[in-house]
């Protein structure tokens, strides 16, 4: 019998092109070089169909959205028809007509995709009147700013919010030209359970969801001569900050960014990647505890605030379970306010304590109440990925001519474990490289935990640590975050150990990030760079940092004690879903 071979292909502009598992047309076309304009589409969201900027022109079937058709053998396509352009000129138009354009003031401008686009479309006159009144801006949020004027109803932040973090925080709102995207009833951000993650801001093609800004303050700070102001880095952000100078995503530049903050006016540039290694210290000290008594596992891993506030807000049966270990970055403004300020002998209200995270929510983690002790806070200002590009490009810093330098002592060294932090897994396995060894009281030659590895949303393993099998499951994203508590809740699953990141791929993936949201390689990129970190580093396992070492030798004794515990742990609380008075 003679086989037959299925012919999949079809002609892109007169050119053909084979396909195999692509979900649509859209995606067969990119794969061969061509740019297709959308706004709702999104690789790692449901298809939707709603923007209509993908349209291309089919051979006997007219005008078609490209990403919700799915490919067929032999059909031709046109990408660029004048058919195709006049459409896509016309959705701009439209679009463009109830667009609030004060483009100067937006925080998207240079980055908004309907400016790009409408450019590119080379859209200058626009031939329909605006609809809609001025809508008020919504920042109540610690995290994000919502300003419906500048929403184009594509529902990538509705999709973003149901399907990644398993909330309906955003939806439809209204009817007919009066549609926005909204949090139900007319509420605003901060009276809802918005778990202040950004994924909604992240996956916005225009500034309708935009990060808060704090670069002014960080400037405020800075040049008055009473603060002394240091920063501390993320993990994560090393690996990102590259993208928006054109630096291939992945590439290490925390030696460029020391020397770019020292020029901005920053007087000490230190990194959290330290406070990880004293996060698994207290963290790991608690694990071994709970595993030796068999209480209160399985043990959460507490190093995300959205993850945090997820829990208090539904998961409040699981609240004792959750790690008492603040979160890297508050261990570091704690351990700042307390350490360095005698050291430097400055008061705490004068000692200016910035964070570079990855994250949206870490604003929000800033300024809980009890993140702070006489009225000060642990951490003063919060700045993701994006907005400290901002602040280096407004100093006038061209990192080019920079040569990369060395972070500041002692908060500044750090091990390998500390650095994959920043990547769904790292937390539990730098975990595992100190409790090995702790527990079993030998050295862990091969201190890579590939199992832990990886963006899968959910990873399972077991380890042995001294002849006790330990299940751990490794988890990003609040959605895959309640399918698995689903599952021990009724008696299906057991862990000892559970990582939860709200955040496709973990801190990698932040909203604080450079946009990646149509581009699936980059987190790939992010991450694999952060394990190259690793692999340089002499250091690999948190407890043995030098500096680690002396500050329970001169400061806090040991882990968990009783100044370990005041400065660095926490407790968690019940919190009501909606913040509405009655």
């Amino acid at each position: 019998m003679v086989e037959t071979k299925v012919n999949n292909t079809i002609f892109i502009n007169g050119n053909e092109v084979e396909f195999s598992n692509e979900r649509n047309l859209l995606e067969v076309i990119q794969k061969t070089g061509i740019d297709i304009p959308t706004f709702c589409y999104r690789p790692d969201l449901t298809l939707y169909g709603a923007c209509r900027m993908c349209v291309v022109e089919v051979e006997g079937r007219g005008i078609h959205a490209s990403c919700t058709m799915p490919p067929e053998p032999g059909l031709k396509i046109k990408t660029n028809s004048e058919r195709v352009r006049r459409v896509r000129k016309v959705s701009l138009e439209l679009l463009l007509s109830n667009h609030d354009r004060e483009c100067t003031t937006c925080e998207r401008s240079g980055d908004c995709e309907l400016q790009i686009l409408s450019n590119k479309y080379d859209v200058k006159d626009l031939r329909f009147e605006k609809l809609q009144e001025k809508a008020e801006i919504d920042d109540t949020n610690p995290s994000l700013v919502r300003d419906s004027n500048k929403c184009i109803l594509c529902g990538a932040c509705i999709r973003a919010c149901t399907e990644v973090q398993g909330k309906s925080v955003l939806g439809f709102s209204n009817r007919g030209s009066k549609t926005v995207c909204a949090p139900a009833y007319g509420n605003k951000l901060e009276d809802v359970d918005c778990v202040y993650c950004g994924q909604c801001a992240a996956v916005c093609p225009t500034g309708a969801l935009s990060i808060k800004s704090d670069v002014d303050k960080v400037f405020e700070a800075i040049n008055d001569d009473n603060k002394t102001v240091i920063v501390q880095i993320a993990p994560a952000v090393r690996v990102a900050l590259g993208e928006q100078f054109n630096i291939p995503a992945g590439e290490n530049i925390i030696g460029i960014m020391a020397a770019a903050l020292r020029r901005v006016g920053i007087n000490k540039v230190f990194d959290t990647s330290f406070s990880a290694d004293v996060t698994i210290m207290e963290e790991g000290t608690e694990l071994i505890g709970r595993l030796k008594n068999n209480e209160k596992l399985p043990l959460f891993t507490s190093c995300c605030p959205a993850w945090v506030r997820h829990a208090e807000q539904n998961h409040k049966n699981f609240l004792k379970n959750l790690s008492t270990a603040k979160s890297p970055q508050q261990m570091f403004g704690a351990l700042a306010k307390d350490v360095l300020c005698k050291e430097y002998n400055v008061e705490p209200k004068d000692f200016v304590v910035v964070s570079i995270m990855p994250c949206t929510a870490k604003k929000a983690e800033a300024v809980r109440p009890e993140f702070s002790e006489n009225g000060v806070q642990e951490v003063d200002i919060v700045l993701t990925t994006q907005e400290v590009f901002k602040l280096i490009q407004s100093a006038g810093i061209n990192i080019s001519k920079l040569t990369p330098e060395e972070m500041d002592m002692p908060f500044g060294e750090h091990s390998g474990a500390g650095v994959i932090f920043g990547a769904s897994g790292g937390v539990a396995e730098a975990a595992l490289r100190t409790a090995y060894e702790v527990i079993t009281g030998k050295t862990l030659e091969n201190v890579n935990f590939e199992d832990a590895r990886g963006l899968d949303t959910l990873k399972e393993f077991t380890v042995d640590l001294g002849g006790k099998k330990i299940k751990i499951a490794i988890i990003n994203t609040l959605a895959e975050a309640d399918r698995v508590i689903e599952k021990i809740n009724k008696g299906e699953a057991h862990y000892d150990v559970i990582e939860v990141m709200a955040c496709p791929g973990g801190c990698i993936g932040g909203a604080g990030q450079p946009v990646s949201c149509k581009d699936r390689l980059i987190k790939g990129n992010r991450k694999d760079g952060l394990y190259k970190a690793d692999a340089k580093m002499k250091i690999k396992k948190s407890h043995e940092n030098p500096s680690v070492k002396t500050l329970y030798d001169k400061h806090l004794g040991e882990p968990n004690s009783e100044k370990a515990h005041h400065l660095l742990h926490t407790e968690y609380e019940e919190r009501d879903i909606w913040n509405v008075e009655e």
